[in-house]
């Protein structure tokens, strides 16, 4: 239970309930003083019919009372009772308000404070944009390096590939490892050393380090060496040359390496930690995609800056990719939120929890629970708002989460 502290109390203003009721019984006593006097005037003058008072008077003596004081404590009964009564109504109303303006906060300050939720994530994911930005391309060719001319590479595959053995050294990445030694393509080495994640890399590894890009290819049943030729845009003769073969006759099996070959995009990615799982553990549907939308709240045309994930209140959110949680913490916009920090540029956010389960610095590998769901912030009901960026650059989640 949340505990409201009233800072500012100045107990110079409280009430005195003991002074209230003892001045309610004054004014009490002296309005009975006179109806008691009235009445003997009516009496007197005989315009006032008889009331025979003896059986309440008889009643008010065995219990030691006045008349006036059984209806003196009636009326100051009904007074302090719709006194306490408007007391607790007044506590009830400002306690409501303070739960309301608590849980959505966002309708008051949006208005005031911020223009749209793309400015406020802006303020949020800025603080925590990586350092590094990518030196590669999405297929793997390393950025800013002279590539090699197809002379030299016609060259090059004419002659056996050879291999030499690298030990991993600290601060080491795949994409400096490739520039090292004269390579475009990242996933060469990848290929070649069967990585099935780049983060698992670290010092004293040793690599399988080949002289030209390309990468291993097993032959399966009814491949040729014609086939192959086809399939990966390369000359018999190359391939023939390359892995020093002296027949075309091929066995199931057996491996061959096929000179500029590149792993296919989706391989890539998840061999870089760039495929993500989805952010929800447990039924959902998703209420709002990435893009172009109407304000749930206003009906204006925006820009949604994540996907929404709709599912009940409690339910367990995850860490979509490892990494490290760069911040935690509480935004008109977003509510309870967090901010993981991944390799290769990229940054999740994920927001509106109703518990965060993790802090700020720990390292947090792909499923790991970091909170639930929940409908604080900016919110119509419990959904987990989960966004993407990479390079400072807004993603599409749903082309990174499977």
């Amino acid at each position: 239970m949340e505990i409201v502290s009233y800072v500012g109390y100045d107990e110079s203003h409280a009430f005195d309930v003991n002074g209230i009721i003892s001045s309610i019984k004054n004014k009490f006593h002296s309005s009975n003083r006179r109806h008691e006097k009235r009445i003997n005037e009516y009496k007197s003058e005989g315009s006032f019919p008889e009331i025979d008072f003896s059986g309440v008077r008889s009643i008010c003596k065995s219990t030691g009372q006045s008349l006036t004081f059984l209806w003196e404590n009636k009326i100051i009964c009904a007074y302090a009772f719709a006194f306490l009564l408007s007391l607790a109504l007044i506590i009830k109303l400002s306690f409501s308000i303070y739960t309301y303006t608590q849980t959505f906060p966002s309708r008051i300050v949006l208005k005031d404070s911020y223009d749209s939720e793309l400015e406020l994530l802006n303020k949020a994911m800025t603080s925590f944009a990586l350092e590094e930005g990518n030196d590669y391309t999405s297929e793997g060719d390393l950025i800013g390096v002279n590539k090699i001319s197809a002379k030299d590479m016609e060259k090059l595959f004419q002659q056996p590939v050879t291999f030499q053995t690298y030990k991993v050294q600290s601060g080491d990445t795949i994409s400096g490892i490739t520039k090292k030694f004269g390579l475009n393509n990242i996933s060469t080495l990848i290929a070649v050393n069967d990585i099935g994640n780049v983060r698992t890399l670290c010092a004293g590894q040793k690599l399988k380090i080949p002289s030209i890009d390309g990468l291993y290819y097993t032959v399966q049943s009814g491949n040729s060496l014609a086939g192959l030729s086809s399939k990966f845009n390369i000359s018999m003769e190359d391939l023939l040359d390359v892995n020093e073969l002296d027949s075309a006759i091929l066995s199931v099996g057996q491996r061959l390496f096929i000179p500029g070959a590149k792993m296919d995009s989706r391989q890539l990615q998840q061999a870089m930690g760039e495929l993500f799982k989805c952010p929800i553990v447990g039924k959902y549907r998703i209420s709002s995609y990435f893009g172009p939308r109407k304000d749930p709240f206003t009906g204006a045309r925006s820009n949604h800056t994540g996907v929404d994930y709709a599912c009940p209140t409690g339910t367990p959110i995850i860490a979509s990719s490892s990494g490290t949680v760069a911040f935690t913490g509480v935004s008109p916009v977003f509510g309870n939120y967090v901010i993981i920090r991944h390799s290769n540029g990229y940054q999740t956010l994920y927001g509106h929890m109703s518990k965060i389960l993790t802090r700020k610095g720990q390292w947090v590998s792909q499923g790991t629970r970091i909170g639930l769901v929940g409908s604080t912030g900016y919110s119509t009901g419990p959904h987990l708002h989960f966004t993407v960026f990479k390079n400072g650059k807004l993603v599409d989640p749903l082309s990174l989460a499977k």
